[in-house]
């Protein structure tokens, strides 16, 4: 089953901006489909792959920060394709 995460990092300190791009090279190297935007950051993939990811590289950047949050959407399926129609 492939899956579509929507993602948004927000470390609560003034100094978030290299945990962000530490985050996102992460998700890069992981040879998933990751697509990035300046709001967010999509990962599409096999549910297990992406999850597994998604767990073992938030808990590294977690442990880097004070306070920080994360915001996920799931689509269950892969909408990496997706053009608007309208």
């Amino acid at each position: 089953m492939n899956i579509s995460v929507e993602l948004t990092l927000s470390p609560l300190q003034d100094d978030f901006e290299a945990p962000v791009v530490s985050f996102i090279k992460a998700l890069r190297a992981s040879g998933l489909k990751v697509v990035e935007n300046p709001l967010s950051t999509q990962v599409y993939g096999p549910y297990e792959k992406v999850m597994d990811l998604i767990q073992n590289e938030l808990k590294e950047v977690f442990e880097t920060l004070d306070h920080g949050l994360l915001f996920m959407k799931i689509v269950k399926s892969d909408r990496s394709a997706y053009e608007p129609h309208f």
